[in-house]
């Protein structure tokens, strides 16, 4: 009998969840499954049918100039916005979270970058970052600097590429360090002040240790995000000049529909997959030691 019901149950939970699973299996195992097997196949216009190859793909593509040099690109591009990003949004959230007059227009500005489509703000900065006649030049041009070509500079181009993101980045992050802060004891800041603590202090020992879950998530997701943002590549180099500014994802997009490679493509996505768990597995576990829940 009480097999029964709980064979009902349990028949009862997988229904309800039955819509999800069918999605989750169509939309992201299926793709996945089928990704992983043209890893293994030669799947371009050479060919009607794609034909397996076993790890030539990955063979082929350790000795690929570009892919290293995209992969490079993509390290220092994650290296620059992910830092820079959550310690301007820690502390615009620390700012923002204040008992000051224009709180709501303060949090909504910082909020707002986030609001726009990619694709306008890079026109947005495009503007800014075009030779002589951008809002750069001309600001660097009255203070009598010259004027550089940013976009079209390998030296510069991911630099200001990294500007432009951890712009848009900061205040995404800053809302999720708002919601952790709205969970520290006030009781804990008193008697931090009643003890006369000084205000880094307080900072140091009480607000970064108790934002730390939520540090680990907000690194979880910039991550993520320094991988899969390169619609600005699109409208501002196309991932020029020389591959200077090109990220691993716009490599997978020019393999799959500028060369319709799909097996190469594949094998990108694979190994983008793969770093990208072995990265948030590696601050999972490190993190998770400093983490006070």
């Amino acid at each position: 009998m009480l097999r029964a019901k709980a064979w009902k149950d349990n028949s009862f939970a997988w229904l309800l969840l039955l819509p999800s699973l069918v999605f989750l299996i169509l939309f992201t195992f299926y793709p996945i499954g089928k990704t992983v097997v043209l890893s293994f196949q030669q799947a371009d216009l050479a060919i009607r049918n794609p034909v397996f190859t076993g790890l030539d793909n990955y063979r082929s593509l350790s000795e690929d100039s570009v892919f290293w040099k995209v992969m490079g690109n993509n390290l220092w591009f994650a290296l620059g916005t992910i830092p820079t990003s959550i310690a301007l949004a820690l502390a615009m959230a620390v700012f923002a979270n204040k008992a000051l007059r224009g709180k709501g227009f303060v949090r909504t500005a910082f909020f707002y970058p986030n609001v726009i489509p990619m694709i306008a703000i890079a026109n947005v900065w495009l503007f800014i970052y075009t030779p002589q006649y951008g809002l750069l030049s001309r600001a660097l041009q009255a203070v009598e600097m010259g004027h550089l070509n940013w976009l079209g500079n390998p030296a510069l181009v991911m630099w200001a590429m990294i500007v432009m993101i951890v712009w848009r980045e900061a205040g995404y992050f800053m809302i999720f360090y708002l919601a952790g802060l709205q969970n520290v004891s006030r009781e804990l800041y008193e008697a931090a002040d009643m003890d006369g603590a000084r205000p880094w202090l307080v900072f140091r020992k009480i607000t970064f240790p108790l934002l730390m879950p939520t540090t680990l998530f907000v690194m979880i997701v910039a991550l993520t995000n320094s991988f899969k943002l390169v619609d600005h590549l699109f409208v501002m180099t196309k991932g020029g000049p020389d591959n200077a500014s090109s990220l691993l994802l716009y490599y997978i997009y020019e393999q799959a529909f500028a060369y319709w490679d799909l097996g190469k493509a594949s094998t990108l996505t694979v190994v983008m997959i793969a770093v990208l768990l072995a990265i948030s597995a590696v601050q999972f576990f490190w993190m998770d030691r400093k983490i006070h829940y």
